[in-house]
């Protein structure tokens, strides 16, 4: 298996720009990997393809405004920090640019709100732990991050969030759920389905590409998962009774999936950890019967996760009819679901 495997060459053309409207509007492309067969239908008639008892997870993380610009203590150097998570009082890790001018010691002067950051650590790829002098000032100075393929800017905010975020703490919106309204969520709920919510913080892998040819070698980097009780129970009682769980989104699926890898299925507990899953082909999925996912970056974890589920030639032939079909791809673009 290699990286190169996981590749394809995408027109710029069908980089979505900005997100469909309304959200439910959206294409959707309806795998079935029992037949092989592939349909195209609008993102509201999902609704169509559900029944009664099946459970849908949902990630409810909300993103955060993660992108803060400011200046260079002395030179005056522009300077950008991305927070990717929170390690300490007043301390982030944050993905810097340039980071070869940001040693430890270094200073940082944030562009908006007074805040005072210095450089006390450095990993690897860019990244820094950094002290803020008060991180209570922080969501108010920064911007949302959209992904760096997005070039036209977002007259709203809240269309990079899902209808249904709550738990701040993402860097990157889980775009599966993007798709869904408040009106689409009572109508799927109306015909039996169980709506559940879990909470994963997306992270760094959202938007770092695989540099190994291997991508065994690849780190993924670690987001913070949560799965409470209740939730727990229902998925437990799912697994058990033989309904169908259908995962919203590939973090939701790594969340659960990794859950369920630390326990004697079909009980699952209560799970609040890191989650470091990296989902490959050959992967054996103990919860996950369906998937909602949207077109990936070639090369990424995103990519190989799904080819995990889907199969790699299905997937593949999925992917060039998208294209030779116009899908609009990546974060804004249109979804696909695999059953």
């Amino acid at each position: 298996m290699k990286t190169s495997d996981f590749d394809y060459t995408l027109p710029t053309g069908l980089i979505a720009q900005s997100p469909a409207g309304p959200r439910d509007h959206s294409r959707l492309m309806l795998l079935n990997r029992e037949s092989g067969s592939i349909e195209h239908r609008r993102f509201f008639e999902i609704v169509d393809y559900l029944r009664d008892g099946d459970v849908m997870v949902f990630n409810d993380s909300r993103v955060i405004p993660a992108r803060l610009k400011g200046r260079r203590a002395g030179s005056g150097g522009k300077v950008e920090l991305l927070l990717l998570r929170r390690t300490d009082n007043n301390v982030w890790e944050a993905l810097a640019r340039p980071a070869r001018r940001l040693q430890i010691g270094a200073e940082v002067q944030i562009s908006d709100g007074g805040i005072l950051a210095v450089v006390i650590g450095v990993g690897d790829g860019g990244i820094r732990s950094v002290r803020f002098s008060d991180e209570s000032l922080l969501l108010a100075a920064g911007e949302v991050p959209l992904p760096p393929y997005i070039h036209e800017p977002l007259e709203n905010a809240e269309r990079y969030q899902t209808v249904y975020a709550r738990v701040t703490g993402s860097v990157a919106a889980p775009t599966a759920g993007l798709h869904f309204t408040p009106d689409l969520l009572n109508k799927i709920e109306r015909k039996g389905v169980r709506c559940l919510f879990v909470t994963l913080h997306v992270g760094l892998d959202t938007f770092r590409p695989i540099k190994e040819e291997d991508p065994r070698e690849h780190t993924i980097y670690k987001e913070y998962g949560v799965i409470d009780k209740n939730v727990a129970g229902e998925l437990s009682r799912a697994r058990r009774e033989g309904r169908r769980i259908i995962c919203v989104g590939t973090t939701t699926v790594r969340l659960v999936e990794q859950a369920a890898g630390v326990n004697k299925l079909p009980r699952l507990e209560p799970f609040q950890d890191w989650v470091d899953l990296f989902i490959l082909p050959g992967h054996r999925f103990r919860m996950v019967d369906a998937m909602v996912t949207n077109f990936h970056l070639p090369k990424s974890t995103l990519l190989m996760l799904v080819t995990a589920f889907g199969g790699k030639e299905f997937i593949l032939k999925a992917y060039r009819e998208a294209i030779a079909q116009d899908y609009r791809f990546y974060s804004f673009g249109d979804a696909m679901l695999i059953l």
